[in-house]
């Protein structure tokens, strides 16, 4: 029974996302900033923090958790009826720069209020130590767009601070791989490669500044739960920011690479620019998250084998 009850409570955290994605399966972008990609990964979190957990969830829990979902499958669908026209309009309100990571903003702060409510109906606080990481995903991706929507570009700038190292190591890439010309000054690279020049100004979020403020965070919340010595922890985050920085230099490189050999126009690259981001990183976190896991998995079974060899002896 409790085996069911678990599997139901993951499926009523899931169905807004369900609904959304078979509603208004066109705003699921992968892009960060332009639609609802981010609630998938989310929702792949929460589902392997809670799969196989032996904590009871009771069928009043469940019953608890029902309207809460109903509500925001409600907020989703009124988004088409008028809601996000209101959205829009309080935009000028608040003097919002992007409108647009404004309205998406809102998105992901209700998906994460819906979130925590349920893992803290199910677990109390307890949710923090059990099933962080999605909450914490979701919660980061709305600080993010928060901080895109009210000072977008270079206006932020401490999130600008690190862009021209980026610019110039791609630079270096660029030149070292006879790519083609490339310059830099600032925040500005100058490319010519096979389909003739382009000019690409770099802002914190091409260059992946924020997935370095999701990464902190996911990971953070992450190690938190692990019962770890602490300067393993600090190893293990230190290595995840480091592999975070080559991967963002990846996706400089790889923009970088699509107008010097693919293709200069400004629509074609937006595309690839609207994406490359989320394909390099997201992938990225998983994968290292289960590297940590599979690691510890096994320093865990071997510390258990030679107590159990020790306890025999």
């Amino acid at each position: 029974m409790q085996n069911w009850n678990l599997i139901a409570g993951i499926g009523i955290i899931s169905s807004p996302v369900l609904f959304a994605l078979i509603a208004f399966p066109d705003t699921f972008s992968l892009s960060w900033n332009q639609g609802r990609g981010g609630f998938l990964f989310a929702l792949v979190f929460v589902v392997a923090e809670l799969v196989g957990l032996k904590i009871m969830i009771s069928k009043k829990q469940l019953f608890y958790t029902i309207p809460f979902a109903a509500v925001i499958i409600f907020y989703l669908a009124s988004l088409e009826f008028g809601l996000r026209d209101y959205i829009l309009e309080s935009a000028q309100y608040y003097d919002v720069q992007l409108i647009y990571s404004w309205t998406w903003m809102w998105d992901f702060i209700v998906m994460a209020l819906f979130v925590i409510a349920a893992l803290s109906i199910y677990f109390g606080f307890r949710w923090i130590r059990i099933a962080p990481a999605g909450p914490i995903f979701l919660a980061g991706s709305a600080i993010i767009l928060s901080l895109d929507a009210f000072f977008p570009y270079d206006s932020l700038g401490p999130l600008q601070y690190v862009v021209p190292y980026l610019v110039q190591t791609n630079v270096w890439l660029v030149t070292v791989f006879d790519l083609g010309v490339a310059t830099a000054r600032d925040n500005i690279m100058f490319l010519r490669g096979d389909y003739g020049p382009m000019v690409l100004q770099v802002f914190w979020p091409s260059a992946g500044v924020h997935s370095i403020i999701i990464y902190s965070l996911v990971m953070g919340a992450f190690l938190l739960k692990m019962n770890i010595p602490r300067h393993r922890k600090s190893i293990y985050f230190t290595l995840g920011i480091c592999g975070t920085i080559i991967v963002n230099v990846i996706r400089i490189f790889s923009l970088s690479w699509y107008a010097l050999k693919v293709t200069t126009n400004a629509a074609q690259w937006e595309e690839f620019h609207s994406v490359a981001g989320e394909i390099l990183f997201l992938p990225w976190l998983f994968i290292f998250l289960l590297i940590v896991i599979l690691i510890e998995s096994r320093r865990m079974k071997k510390s258990e084998e030679k107590s159990i060899s020790k306890n025999n002896s």
